[in-house]
């Protein structure tokens, strides 16, 4: 059974057996003894610790012994680009929403990827899952990270914020606070690792306006000002990788001429910003 830290000084002795802490980071002394028992330690204590500073510490941990094993946060963007211009093609990228022992299923994920070189693959963890599972961003990075670890997965890492959806009832009476509240999971998200984002206010195409460019506009303009907030934001180096929704899931099918509505939407309204979908 994995150690859970109570403190500071525990968490330090755990670390202390294989990472030597740094100022600027962390060096891997035994990275044989960090992967067999360090590492679990770590994600336990990051997750049932009674103590909210030691967790804090045990997640920036986690992140700084990742990014020196090679286990490193990233945006999908540059890939997605470059499929676009049909540079790469001919596969898939999955992704995986965990809602449940999220370290345990993705050390799966890791040792099947590892098993049969599989390149690019996500999790993802919506905003209502995070909300009914009780994973807040910066514990969900967390035991993706410390799984890659485990399992010994060097590369990039790519953690997306899943359908970051707005509630329409709650738009309807206070369109700047729901707005808020999309931005403030988002800011942390980003925060925690998730340089991809879903931004989601399909909630609010209204189908009773008689036109499409009527019945998207709200969709339209907030995940405009969500990109432009997400661009303000992102890390130094780091372009976040952000989708869009044409059409609330269920229902419907989205058609193209949805799709060309709300396109033709971000280039009459450029001063928002250029949307990269």
């Amino acid at each position: 059974m994995p150690f859970i830290a109570k403190n500071i000084d525990e968490l330090t002795k755990i670390v202390s057996k294989a990472v030597e802490i740094k100022e600027d980071g962390v060096d891997i002394k035994d990275e044989n003894k960090l992967r067999d028992t360090v590492i679990d330690d770590l994600i336990y204590t990051a997750v049932f610790s009674e103590d909210d500073n030691t967790k804090e510490n045990a997640k920036k941990l986690i992140r700084d012994i990742a990014n020196e094993f090679g286990a490193i946060a990233s945006s999908i963007h540059t890939l997605y680009r470059a499929m676009g211009r049909g540079e790469v093609r001919d596969f898939t990228t999955p992704a995986v929403n965990i809602r449940g022992m999220t370290y345990d299923v993705a050390r799966q994920i890791f040792k099947v990827a590892l098993k049969h070189d599989v390149g690019a693959f996500i999790f993802e963890i919506a905003k209502s899952e995070i909300g009914y599972t009780f994973q807040r961003p910066s514990e969900y990075a967390s035991a993706v990270l410390a799984a890659a670890i485990k399992e010994g997965y060097k590369g990039p890492v790519f953690i997306q914020g899943d359908h970051f959806q707005f509630n329409a009832k709650k738009y309807a009476e206070n369109p700047e606070k729901e707005l808020q509240v999309i931005k403030d999971l988002t800011e942390e998200a980003i925060k925690a690792g998730f340089y991809n984002i879903d931004i989601d206010p399909s909630t609010l195409v209204d189908y009773s306006k008689e036109t499409l460019k009527k019945q998207q506009y709200d969709n339209y303009i907030n995940t405009a000002k969500m990109t432009k907030f997400i661009r303000d934001i992102e890390p130094e180096g780091i372009t976040v990788s952000i989708g869009a929704e044409i059409g609330h899931i269920g229902g419907k099918n989205s058609t193209v001429e949805e799709f060309e509505a709300f396109k033709s939407l971000s280039i009459t309204r450029p001063q928002l910003g250029a949307m990269e979908l």
